[in-house]
């Protein structure tokens, strides 16, 4: 029998985790920590699977919401065998270790219930360093197979990830076993952004597809083309520097710190914005090495580019953020939510006094972050950064652009066509998200058999 249970990530963007069963070998596909949960609310439900076999957990990418919750699983399942491509091992070595103090301080905070210290207690950078030893990796297009101890098939399982084209690393996942097909989409791409191509998807059928449904709910005529919307971001930069402010940028420190930072340093070299200082800094350099280290082992729009190339100074080093004010600069901070406490959310407070200063959102805002209030926000206007500050003035300019790392929602239709699946399981993404994509598979596709992850609830995929 061939089951798929939910852990996390059924009906909502976080903790990502999704237990497979191909007779008797249990798979866990990604293992992540919702972002802006906390205690034993951040975890997948790692209880549904305390009496079933688990024996291999295969990781799409190494962001927070796929990933962080691999040591505590780990803790669980000590004998777990852990599988990545070679560029998702490398960037989880660096995320993982800078989480550990973020951790403990979001589940102390969560801690308020009488959770168990157990379910809490946090990894040490020690046990990090045996983790990352233990991860096994695969690159592309390479079929490995899993067999678990307690497999109960002549036919063994072949595992192959495809290239995701959303992060450096970023993989599709197929399990295959006896003739039958599962494609986990993971978070998928099928568009080329600044340094990543599109996906890879293969041209082979599928029985069931595990597909992402971020964008399901976003009209797609307000997601313009890449090039489109960079020469709209031209203009608004050069606005804003040209009058003698600054403009702060919140994002991701994986992924769309080195794709907006790609963005703006080809539009500089085009002279298409003016020079000017760049600050970044934090574990976003780090990672950007990542990217330059394997740009000629993964595709790359430019093979040739190194990130690290352009010119940037610390961000961190800045003691009075005034001094950002001074000179026009950008500034490229991290959370790309804005998140209370990290470094977008301070220097925030600040831009907001500005009248010549702008902040520009370019990525996904979940609606219950300050980055999302911030985004909806006008000049002239007021704010409160969360529910228990103060209103603030919004002096600043706001504006907002769009440079996705996941598939448009018709781009979702396409993964559907190509792969031809029997049965369609959609998962990371909010209702509304769900209900259009689920909808629009119905209507084109009416063979196909549509199922809502839901959380703890088991499916029969064969």
């Amino acid at each position: 029998m061939i089951k798929f249970l939910p852990l996390g990530g059924a009906g909502e963007i976080g903790a990502s985790c999704f237990y497979v069963n191909i007779y008797g070998t249990g798979i866990i596909l990604d293992c992540g920590m919702h972002p802006l949960k906390t205690g034993s609310d951040a975890f997948p439900k790692f209880d549904l699977i305390k009496d079933l076999p688990v024996d291999y957990v295969l990781i799409s990418h190494a962001h927070q919401d796929h990933l962080s919750a691999l040591p505590f699983l780990v803790k669980r399942h000590p004998y777990i065998r852990i599988i990545t491509t070679p560029q998702t091992r490398a960037i989880a070595e660096l995320t993982l270790h800078n989480a550990v103090s973020l951790l403990r301080e979001q589940l102390n905070t969560g801690n308020k219930t009488g959770e168990s210290s157990e379910q809490i207690k946090i990894y040490s950078h020690e046990e990090i360093d045996l983790l990352i030893q233990s991860i096994e990796y695969k690159p592309y297009n390479e079929n490995f197979v899993i067999n678990g101890y307690n497999h109960q098939s002549k036919f063994p399982i072949i595992a192959t990830f495809i290239d995701a084209g959303h992060i450096i690393g970023s993989a599709a996942i197929i399990l295959e076993h006896n003739g039958r097909k599962i494609f986990y989409s993971g978070d998928i791409r099928l568009s080329s952004q600044a340094l990543i191509p599109g996906a890879k998807i293969p041209s082979t059928k599928v029985d069931t597809l595990i597909l992402e449904t971020t964008y399901g709910n976003t009209d797609s005529s307000f997601i313009p083309d890449w090039n489109d919307e960079s020469n709209r971001f031209a203009s608004s930069v050069n606005k804003i520097l040209i009058s003698g402010g600054s403009v702060l940028i919140p994002v991701f420190s994986l992924g769309k710190m080195q794709e907006i930072i790609t963005v703006i340093w080809n539009l500089m070299r085009k002279k298409r914005i003016v020079q000017t200082e760049i600050y970044t800094g934090g574990i976003a350099e780090k990672i950007s090495r990542v990217y330059d280290y394997n740009r000629y082992v993964v595709n790359r729009i430019d093979p040739e580019f190194e990130i690290n190339s352009i010119p940037q100074k610390n961000l961190y080093e800045v003691e009075q953020p005034e001094k950002f004010f001074r000179d026009p600069c950008i500034v490229l901070a991290t959370s790309g939510m804005m998140i209370e406490g990290t470094a977008s959310f301070n220097l925030a407070k600040y831009w907001l006094k500005h009248e010549s200063s702008a902040i520009f959102t370019v990525g996904y805002m979940e609606e219950s972050t300050p980055g999302y209030r911030v985004s909806k926000a006008v000049k002239g206007g007021k704010i409160k950064l969360n529910d228990f500050s103060k209103e603030i003035d919004v002096k600043c300019s706001i504006e907002r652009f769009r440079f996705p790392s996941h598939s448009k929602r018709e781009e979702l239709l396409q993964i559907v066509r190509k792969l031809k699946p029997e049965k369609v399981i959609l998962v990371h993404g909010e209702q509304q998200a769900i209900d259009w994509v689920g909808a629009s598979i119905l209507k084109t596709f009416k063979k196909t058999k549509i199922f809502q992850a839901k959380l703890a609830k088991e499916l029969n995929l064969e």
